[in-house]
């Protein structure tokens, strides 16, 4: 008898790949959007399965929930296009670098299967001495903090170049009545689990991109059924909101560069505070940010 284990893992990694497939080869853009969202919550119940639950609320929120609503939102101002299955041309290069890819990702996970790896037991050993209890929480925000804050500035510039294009004026429907009663129950829960995300992230799976996900998931539900006024980079909250992640960041940079013993390396004692700190900014960043990439006034980019 198969172990359950194994046929639920190679059941995952099975569809994981059919719907990579199908998402490139869907006859419709709308079929290639659905089965990207449907990738992506599978994706997220791999990495549970994986033990990373870190990456799996990150890809439930951001990689198939809000990132899914910014397609749908793209394929509304799209012109119509006739479907075409033919391997044309342009099609060759782009599965030669996807071979090749896929060859490095083979490459650089293979020595996994060799035994532990010295990292894991390296952060443990520091781990006192970053201001949390969580392992990937240290490496993202004491360790390895400027990948964090790279990965903050990324989103930023998605939403300045966003800010470059003009879409077309569409009409916004009348709310649903249903999702109208739902949204006023589900962007409460959205702040109220982002809220715990956040508190927890320093001891357990959770941090500032799941929580701003959240809070964000939660602002787009309340937006879209027009409880929420329109959120426009031109209302200066909202860009303070969007810039202080990154501006406390480097601010926290620069000082400690100036004070202390390099570039983001933190004072012991204030370890816990400044991590705290800057999960705190990066939270309210994020959910502001992605936001406005789902559900920012659309009159500011028609100027």
């Amino acid at each position: 008898m198969p172990n359950p284990e194994w046929l639920m893992d190679g059941t995952l990694g099975l569809l994981l790949i059919v719907l990579a497939v199908a998402v490139l080869h869907a006859r419709t853009p709308y079929a290639s959007i659905v089965l990207f969202i449907t990738f992506g919550l599978l994706l997220a119940i791999t990495w549970a399965r994986l033990g990373a639950p870190d990456l799996a609320l990150a890809e439930a929120a951001i990689g198939a929930g809000l990132t899914g609503a910014l397609l749908l939102g793209a394929l509304a101002h799209a012109r119509p296009e006739r479907p075409s299955t033919k391997l044309t041309a342009q099609k060759i290069p782009a599965t030669v670098f996807a071979a090749l890819v896929l060859a490095l990702l083979l490459k650089a996970v293979w020595p996994l299967d060799e035994g532990p790896l010295p990292l894991p037991a390296l952060v443990q050993e520091n781990l006192q001495d970053s201001g949390v209890s969580h392992p990937v929480t240290a490496v993202l925000l004491n360790f390895r903090a400027w990948d964090t804050l790279l990965e903050l500035l990324v989103v930023l510039f998605a939403l300045l170049g966003l800010r470059q294009l003009r879409p077309a004026s569409l009409a916004t429907p009348e709310p649903w009545p249903l999702l109208l009663a739902w949204s006023q129950i589900l962007a409460p829960l959205a702040v109220l689990i982002g809220g715990y995300l956040l508190w927890r992230g320093t001891a357990a799976p959770g941090g500032a991109f799941q929580a701003g996900a959240l809070l964000a998931a939660g602002a787009v539900v309340l937006r879209l059924n027009g409880l929420l006024p329109s959120l426009s980079w031109h209302q200066w909250p909202i860009r303070v909101l969007v810039l202080m992640g990154v501006a406390l960041f480097l601010g926290v940079a620069a000082a400690t560069a100036w004070l202390g013993e390099g570039w983001l390396v933190y004072p012991r004692v204030w370890n816990t505070t400044l991590i705290v700190t800057i999960e705190v900014a990066a939270t309210l960043s994020i959910a502001a940010t992605l936001a406005l990439l789902v559900a920012g006034g659309r009159e500011e980019l028609r100027e």
